[in-house]
């Protein structure tokens, strides 16, 4: 009798169970259904987005690696995600190996024999001018051959060809402004100014590709590039030229500047990236004018504490699986062109902003959600690698919080809306998490997220989770002006942002960390088996 009571009893629960199974499962949908709901209208209504764009760009733009200009906007971030609740911000710092560097002020002139200002941006980490520097422009073109029928098959000097051209201007250097190379000429450009992706996934930004030539080898053995502008440039200060100008070989003023973090301030010359109009009229006057003089007075400073750099660090903790973390973010450093809002000020707004809306509606997700704001990008992802290796390790040598890790949400290219997802992971992943995007996106068609197997860094953040063996997760956009226009270059400013996308891609994404950080399991992962391998270190191939 007891046999057939227990029995009963275990049907009656099961009937139960299957009974209130469609109400529970009805209850999550509309629970999540209302979630979603509550991102849309608190990210549509009360967003921060430019606000906190205009402190990063206006208050605290350029925001080059080292300087008191990117700490500060670390410092202000913390305050504000404090603001809004968030329950630890913190900033991190790990080793930059240089100083901080900056530009103050920069004006340059032709005085003579026309009278006229210079459009320009000063090379990064190069010294200033200390005070008002006068001379003529001296052009200098460094001897190259032609090897063979094809344009494009040249080569650059030996080493006793560069020699014997430097022993020939030796004394045209002193004092003067020196011009390096002829005026690049930049073709008109007939396609479209701006872009989005179709929603065949064609139509996006990509770089045009050279097809590869066969040349004939040289007769002798040439110098590498670097190798010349090296030599070129010890040449230069050694004989004590007061100015070094590069062409900035783009169209319509655009100027983008870099610079070497770990330059030698005593080796190396005051130098300017030159818009290519301005270049190219100078070089046209040193033609047919005779002399040209120019005027430059270029203020910079070093910054020695800059050496240690920080990654700013917002949470908000979870609940039952508090101590896994699903993390977004984005680089706040910057080149000094310009004030940074395309790259990547307006995608460490969108970050913030994600994080904000989920505060603001009162969730409470079941993973700890952490907010990342990178330094060091701009110099080869450094801050976000020096992050991953402290926090995390890799999948050959994992520390405690690696198998917590749920995923890293990154953007990173310009102000257009986000139309796909790559992840580092297996299918499984890539459909968590096009199911994920596709059950909350209201705004765009979404084209589905991507599997990736590679291990390599480069380009944005994410992949140095990839490197790790951790799933990062990096956003494809629409281009819009990125790297046709404001990528780097001097006219990346506030005004280059399209409001209506970056609202959009902050509910997109804050959707998406909602869904990973309160799922039962975390993003599928590469098992043992399949995990690929790291890629060589290159002085490691052969």
């Amino acid at each position: 009798m007891k046999k057939f009571t227990g029995l009963f009893i275990a049907l009656l629960v099961v009937g139960l169970f299957l009974q209130s199974t469609p109400i529970i499962l009805a209850q999550a949908t509309r629970l999540n259904a209302d979630v979603l709901a509550k991102i849309r209208k608190e990210g549509n209504e009360n967003s921060q987005i430019m606000n906190s764009l205009h402190y990063l760009t206006d208050v605290y733009g350029p925001r080059l690696t080292g300087t008191p200009n990117l700490e500060n906007a670390g410092k202000w971030a913390m305050k504000r995600m404090k603001g809004w609740g968030f329950d630890k911000t913190v900033m991190e710092p790990w080793d930059f190996k240089a100083p901080g560097w900056a530009n103050q002020r920069a004006s340059g002139f032709i005085n003579s024999p026309v009278q006229d200002s210079l459009t320009f941006e000063v090379l990064g980490w190069t010294p200033g001018t200390n005070g008002t520097v006068k001379g003529n422009a001296i052009k200098i073109v460094v001897p190259t051959k032609q090897l063979g029928d094809n344009p494009r098959c040249v080569r650059g000097p030996s080493r006793s060809e560069l020699d014997k051209y430097l022993a020939s201007i030796r004394s045209k250097i002193a004092g003067n402004m020196i011009l390096i190379g002829k005026p690049r000429k930049i073709p008109v450009y007939f396609g479209p100014q701006a872009t989005r992706i179709k929603d065949d996934g064609s139509g996006g930004f990509r770089f045009p590709r050279r097809t590869r030539i066969d040349c004939p080898k040289p007769e002798v053995t040439p110098l590498g590039g670097r190798q010349v502008r090296r030599m070129v440039g010890q040449f230069l200060a050694e004989n004590k030229a007061a100015v070094q100008v590069n062409d900035a070989g783009m169209l319509h003023g655009m100027v983008r500047a870099f610079g070497n973090r770990f330059a030698d301030p005593a080796k190396t010359l005051p130098t300017v990236i030159l818009r290519n109009e301005d270049y190219g009229r100078i070089w046209r006057l040193l033609g047919t004018q005779g002399t040209v003089k120019l005027e430059f007075n270029i203020k910079n400073t070093y910054y020695p504490k800059g050496k240690t750099a920080y990654n700013t660090i917002g949470e908000i903790w979870g609940t039952d699986k508090k101590d896994e973390v699903i993390m977004l973010g984005g680089h706040m450093d910057s080149w000094h062109a310009a004030t940074g809002a395309t790259d990547n000020a307006i995608n460490v707004a969108v970050m913030m902003e994600a994080a904000r809306i989920l505060k603001a509606i009162g969730v409470k997700p079941r993973r700890t959600v952490r907010v990342a704001l990178w330094s060091g990008e701009e110099q080869g992802l450094l801050g976000s690698t020096a992050y991953v290796k402290k926090h995390f390790g890799t999948f050959e040598n994992p520390k405690p919080e690696y198998s917590k890790f749920g995923g890293y949400f990154n953007i990173d290219s310009g102000t257009g809306r986000v139309r796909q997802f790559g992840v580092f992971g297996p299918p499984s992943a890539a459909k968590v998490l096009s199911d994920a995007i596709n059950k909350s996106n209201g705004f765009t068609k979404f084209l589905g997220s991507r599997a990736s197997k590679s291990r390599r860094r480069g380009g944005t953040d994410s992949t140095s989770f990839n490197a790790a063996g951790l799933p990062g997760i990096g956003g494809r956009q629409d281009g819009i002006e990125y790297f046709r226009r404001t990528w780097h270059t001097n006219l990346d400013t506030y005004e280059r942002i399209i409001e209506a996308d970056v609202k959009a891609n902050a509910i997109l994404i804050a959707s998406a960390v909602y869904e990973l950080a309160m799922r039962d399991d975390l993003l599928p992962r590469f098992s043992k088996a399949n995990m690929p391998s790291p890629p060589v270190p290159r002085s490691r191939r052969r």
